[in-house]
């Protein structure tokens, strides 16, 4: 009853990110801050306000022009001054959002899940395979089982295969394990997880029926010698493998929220606007 409660809570609590207007109080403390030592023409809004524009596209779907009279009427109400709609666009092709850390250990789960980058149906890839290519584009994810919070991120194409993006994903992230399924049961991602000084085999599914060969790949023997001996249920009992789902759902609840398409046309923006959209639910409470 307590669990539900808190959740319940928390649902409510989004309502006020959605409308958090913070940056009415801190406007010319931190446009002092921004223009200080600053060539060239001032900024007239702070980032805080171009943050509140992003929350206001993202979450509240609202175009451009549509949010510019958003911000005239909540102007109106708070006493700011609102920026025409060109402003916001350009200013959060540049914001940079950070993705919070920890400094202990964690139980990391991977996975990759593609974005359609048009709306335009399956009927067309599948008819005219080979001249049309499919629209969407794919985000790699490290996620912490415990929190359920995003860790890492990468974007790329969806010819990209999920293990390339395997070493960049976990740089900087202090892991006591690593749970993926089976397309990060090769000796790449297993070499890394060596590197990063794992003794115990990762979480990694591998094959039915793997060899237990080295093959470049002293761990990687280790993970498929184990995994002859316990078997495939003792394997996922060992690791804890069922928290793997953990990336699975921020996915779907990234994509509940959001969508599963873009609407910025250009490569760099759907690239922006994907980072954007996960950072920004990283963030709910």
């Amino acid at each position: 009853m307590d669990t539900w409660s808190n959740y319940n809570e928390a649902l409510v609590k989004r309502g006020e990110f959605y409308l958090d207007v913070c940056f009415v109080q801190t406007w010319h403390q931190e446009l002092a801050v921004m223009n200080d030592k600053k060539r060239g023409r001032p900024y007239a809004y702070p980032n805080s306000l171009m943050d509140f524009c992003s929350v206001a596209y993202c979450f509240l779907h609202l175009p451009y022009r549509q949010m510019e009279g958003f911000l005239r009427k909540l102007g109106g109400f708070l006493g700011f001054r609102a920026p025409d709609y060109t402003t916001p666009f350009r200013r959060m092709q540049k914001l940079d959002f950070e993705i919070p850390q920890t400094e202990e250990p964690v139980v990391v789960a991977v996975d990759a899940t593609g974005i359609k980058v048009t709306t335009r149906g399956e009927w067309m890839y599948k008819t005219w395979r080979g001249k049309e290519q499919k629209g969407w584009i794919k985000v790699h994810a490290a996620v912490d089982v415990k929190t359920g919070k995003l860790l890492a991120m990468e974007i790329t194409d969806f010819r990209c295969h999920d293990s390339l993006v395997f070493e960049k994903l976990l740089d900087g992230i202090q892991f006591k394990d690593v749970l993926g399924d089976g397309a990060y049961g090769n000796r790449r991602c297993y070499n890394y997880c060596e590197m990063r000084g794992m003794d115990d085999p990762p979480g990694l599914k591998l094959r039915r029926h793997a060899t237990t060969k080295p093959h470049r790949s002293w761990l990687r023997q280790k993970a498929a010698l184990e995994w002859k001996k316990l078997g495939y249920e003792g394997w996922k009992e060992k690791h804890g493998y069922g928290r793997r789902w953990s990336v699975e759902g921020f996915f779907s609840a990234v994509k509940r929220c959001f969508g599963e398409s873009v609407r910025a046309t250009s490569p760099e923006g759907m690239i922006r606007e994907v980072g954007m959209k996960f950072v920004l639910f990283n963030s709910l409470p």
